[in-house]
């Protein structure tokens, strides 16, 4: 990142979620590669698993259930729940919409902290639970 530090406490909710979206793909895109899945349609297919707003607000259900996180990380999942983005898409109900959101600021949030260790920690129990899914 660049010298000029952005204060993810200050951020809004979507552009946290912004963030989080592009970094939570970034690492789902290696996670796919390594795996060994190289056609692209394999690679789509399989990245909807994780990074689709159903799979996303699953997700942070799952470890919502665990008490996963803290009351900070909740605050922060609260807050990007509540957001209002003006759209919700097609295939998606807003519920889902807003769960997947509120995934995507937490991992925008600890990104943008520069909190990596924790954010990995998110990011690889969710792909855990992914692939202990798929494995059944």
């Amino acid at each position: 990142m660049s010298n000029t530090q952005v204060d993810a406490k200050q951020l809004n909710s979507l552009a946290l979620a912004y963030m989080g979206d592009a970094v939570y793909e970034g690492y789902i895109r290696h996670h796919l590669l390594k795996s060994g899945k190289i056609r692209p349609n394999q690679l789509h297919r399989a990245a909807t698993n994780y990074v689709s707003a159903k799979s996303q607000a699953h997700l942070l259900h799952q470890l919502m259930d665990r008490e996963f996180f803290t009351e900070e990380e909740q605050g922060v999942i609260r807050r990007g729940r509540n957001a209002k983005s003006g759209s919700v898409p097609k295939n998606t109900d807003v519920q889902t919409y807003r769960y997947s959101t509120a995934f995507e600021a937490l991992i925008g949030y600890h990104y943008l902290s520069e909190d990596i260790d924790r954010m990995e920690e998110i990011v690889f129990t969710c792909i855990e639970l992914v692939d202990s899914k798929r494995g059944e």
